[in-house]
């Protein structure tokens, strides 16, 4: 497992962390002010559609879900989470 600095762009920018592995990408944030959903939220991997980048002061990566879902993060790390994804991609 890999984890990662981030922060999830819903309703504000909510800092957390990101974790990697074969089965899913977890962002948590231990913030009791967020929306319980957000504190835990488990994307699977075969659930993710693509992974797009813009670089808006920082690198931001949105992902799209095969349901339509997207999410939003800041990483920190852009080019050591790019790396490690595609390897549990392959």
């Amino acid at each position: 497992m890999k984890s990662f600095i981030c922060s999830l762009c819903r309703n504000g920018i909510i800092g957390g962390a990101l974790y990697l592995d074969k089965a899913s990408l977890t962002y948590k944030t231990n913030k009791l002010t967020v929306d319980k959903q957000y504190r835990n939220l488990v994307l699977p991997m075969s659930e993710i559609k693509e992974i797009t980048w813009k670089w808006i002061v920082f690198p931001v990566a949105t992902v799209f879900m095969k349901n339509g879902e997207q999410y939003k993060f800041i990483i920190f790390n852009k080019s050591r989470f790019v790396k490690c994804f595609e390897e549990y991609c392959m």
